[in-house]
């Protein structure tokens, strides 16, 4: 994936991680729970595998907006272009190591990085620092050694 720094604005940034703070606050006290997007994914999943949606409340329109944002963004801007540089080997590979750490982790970056560290969790803290040493390692080995 490559990333236009010299386009990076900060005040859009900025105006993205207040968006993201307020959400994750309003969803925690809206609901209770915490707003990490692989739990919250994950409940409609096995609610449909039981024949019903009942009880799932706010997650539904929440997974909703996750994919109406950027068919939304595109009424004001034009999306970034992405690319990817890898093979759909590589990717599906990529796709199922995130699964399995996030099931190891009992969580994801959202859940851990964003409300877990703001509330001071320590096992948030072990993940996050977790994953990120992974991430930091698998480019390491992915760019430089291999």
């Amino acid at each position: 994936m490559n990333i236009a720094w010299t386009q990076f604005t900060p005040w859009h940034a900025l105006l993205g991680g207040l968006l993201i703070g307020a959400a994750v606050a309003l969803y925690l006290l809206g609901n209770g729970r915490v707003a990490g997007i692989s739990g919250i994914v994950a409940g409609p999943l096995r609610a449909l595998r039981t024949g019903s949606l009942r009880g799932e409340g706010l997650r539904v329109p929440f997974i909703a907006g996750l994919f109406a944002a950027p068919w939304l963004w595109r009424g004001f801007a034009a999306l970034p272009a992405a690319s990817i540089d890898i093979g759909n080997g590589a990717l599906l590979l990529a796709g199922l190591l995130v699964g399995v750490g996030v099931r190891m982790g009992d969580g994801c970056t959202s859940g851990h990085g964003v409300c877990g560290l703001s509330r001071l969790s320590p096992r948030s803290l072990a993940n996050v620092l977790a994953f990120m040493g992974a991430g930091v390692a698998t480019v390491y080995v992915l760019r430089h050694l291999l």
